[in-house]
């Protein structure tokens, strides 16, 4: 049970150095700018303050692809709601995972779970590895470093590799397409639900253009380079508010 229900509550979530080089050749920042214009220009971006997305698709669990919807409300980088079901083996699964800054609850089934500690910051932490390549503005400020580090081919196309430690210390890396700016991939450590670490590369692709806003509608996730998760969005708005009951404990 443990282990199905860390697999499931990932569909909720679907966000190498060069040689020595002087510091300037170091700066994310014009990288950044190229990715933050590419996604909508940084006016139209830093005005997002809440947005809903839906998606489907399937995880791999145990050797088999499942299938699975969900919808999401994102405000901020620590206020999130979702909302997931689908059919797991012969278990049909419905669960709500709710972060609300420094407190969080999970609903699977008919178990209701406090999230705390560790397992909070973990999911801070799983929520804004999901939100930045949406938003990308938050890089540019405070509680982010970011730095330069060379280029990588992801198929066939050059993208240049930035690598930003996070609020809580911890590393990731974007990969960025060279021409058009746009994000293309995220190389993380992630947690799962029963605390053990995986190697988690997520590529963004299919890029759809949502009242100005670019999105990649086509999201893929391997863990330790296995097939885990693959989505398909078929909806992203922008909310001008957000319900006050949204990000509450889910009964």
């Amino acid at each position: 049970m443990k282990r199905l229900l860390g697999a499931v509550l990932t569909v909720c979530f679907f966000g190498v150095s060069g040689g020595m080089s002087r510091a300037d050749e170091k700066d994310a920042t014009p990288i950044f700018d190229k990715a933050i214009k590419a996604l909508g220009g940084e006016d139209k971006l830093k005005s997002i303050k809440a947005y809903s997305v839906k998606t489907k698709g399937t995880i791999t669990f145990g050797g088999n692809d499942n299938d699975f919807s969900a919808k999401a409300i994102h405000e901020g980088l620590d206020h999130y709601r979702s909302e997931f079901e689908g059919k797991f083996g012969d278990n049909d699964v419905k669960g709500v995972t709710v972060l609300n800054g420094d407190k969080g609850w999970r609903k699977f089934g008919d178990m209701d779970m406090d999230i705390e500690g560790d397992q909070l910051a973990n999911e801070k932490r799983t929520v804004y590895l999901s939100m930045i390549p949406t938003l990308m503005v938050p890089l540019k400020g405070k509680g982010f470093k970011a730095e330069a580090t060379g280029e990588e081919k992801i198929g066939d196309k050059p993208a240049v590799v930035v690598k930003v430690t996070g609020p809580e210390g911890k590393d990731f890396k974007l990969f960025f397409d060279k021409e058009s700016g746009l994000p293309v991939k995220m190389v993380a450590t992630v947690v799962g639900f029963g605390g053990e670490e995986f190697s988690q590369e997520t590529t963004y692709e299919n890029y759809k253009d949502f009242e100005g806003i670019k999105k990649a509608t086509k999201i893929d996730s391997k863990r330790d380079g296995e097939k885990f998760v693959s989505t398909e969005m078929s909806e992203f708005k922008v909310l001008d508010k957000v319900e006050p009951d949204t990000f509450s404990q889910p009964k």
